[in-house]
């Protein structure tokens, strides 16, 4: 479980990530920022392409929620000794219903700006659960 890192916000963060997000493979340089008045809230914004998603941070929204992070993810981040990984999760709205993807979090190392992309294996995380539930 990650603490929430909102003492810091994010006005505008560049990323970049170590890997390409899966669908995004031809997108590589994102800015991230904080949405005004939620806290917790980022818009992830690509360039010039019209591509936005938004993230939460997990430790905000989903507290209980610890997902593993592979050693070669914090290594591909650039973690030392020292610095806690940021996660986040992608936020999906539709008529009715707001979920999370619990099962491909978004791992950010807030002094580098660099992050990652997990696909977790196994049935231990939805794909699309409920905000509220969490």
């Amino acid at each position: 479980m990650s603490a929430p890192v909102m003492d810091t916000p994010v006005t505008s963060l560049p990323v970049t990530f170590a890997a390409p997000m899966p669908g995004f493979e031809d997108l590589h340089n994102f800015s991230l920022r904080s949405v005004e008045g939620a806290a917790g809230l980022y818009a992830l914004e690509a360039g010039p392409t019209p591509v936005r998603l938004f993230l939460a941070d997990a430790a905000v929204f989903a507290p209980s929620y610890a997902p593993p992070i592979p050693a070669a993810a914090l290594e591909a981040l650039a973690f030392g000794e020292r610095g806690e990984p940021q996660v986040l999760i992608v936020v999906n709205h539709s008529p009715g219903s707001t979920t999370v993807n619990l099962m491909a979090p978004i791992v950010l190392n807030r002094a580098t700006g660099r992050c990652i992309q997990l696909v977790l294996d196994g049935r231990d995380y939805p794909l699309r659960a409920e905000l509220g539930s969490l």
